[in-house]
């Protein structure tokens, strides 16, 4: 067995010290006890406190990123069907003045470009919209320069043609505009 005392004849341990004192002086030892119980409760208070917070950002934490899950939930999907549009756009452009106003090419034509028509609808429904890109300066946040063009009639940094349409899903870009930018002639 250990010694439980010490060579002074005082008790070792702090417990069996706080009760011989306890002993001496009730009052003194139930104020103590009134003081640790005190400095419990506190700590104990700010522990509920923290937990609380915690609970709280991690719920607004999962509503937002359930959110930004609803609202970006096309994103993937949407990038694929660009290419779609582009090619819609592509073959409409390709049809010439004088076959768009031939008899049996009116249809086809009318049908194409309500396929077109319908595609801008079902875009900004769900909130994609198309990056305005000629005329405007260049925006590398929207815009991807692919080439510069050397220009007299506008202001470097301006865009003066566009390769390939960019499109944004509500705040996000989507894809950027593939664009050509003027700069200072020589």
């Amino acid at each position: 067995m250990e010694n439980e005392q010490t060579t002074a004849g005082q008790p070792a341990d702090a417990e069996a010290l706080r009760e011989a004192t306890a002993e001496a002086a009730p009052e003194v030892a139930e104020a103590d006890r009134h003081a640790e119980l005190a400095e419990e409760l506190a700590e104990a208070k700010r522990q509920v406190l923290y937990a609380q917070a915690e609970v709280q950002n991690v719920r607004r934490r999962a509503e937002k990123e359930a959110a930004d899950a609803r609202t970006y939930a096309a994103t993937a999907f949407a990038r694929d069907i660009l290419s779609v549009a582009d090619n819609l756009t592509r073959g409409l452009s390709a049809i010439p003045e004088d076959v768009r106003g031939e008899e049996r090419f009116k249809g086809l034509v009318t049908g194409l470009e309500a396929t077109g028509r319908e595609l801008e609808s079902i875009f900004s429904r769900h909130g994609i919209t198309r990056i305005a890109a000629v005329g405007e300066t260049l925006d590398p946040n929207r815009h991807q320069a692919m080439f510069e063009v050397p220009s007299a009639d506008a202001a470097p940094g301006t865009i003066v043609q566009e390769v390939q349409a960019g499109y944004m899903i509500r705040d996000r870009l989507l894809r950027p505009a593939l664009v050509g930018v003027a700069k200072a002639a020589e």
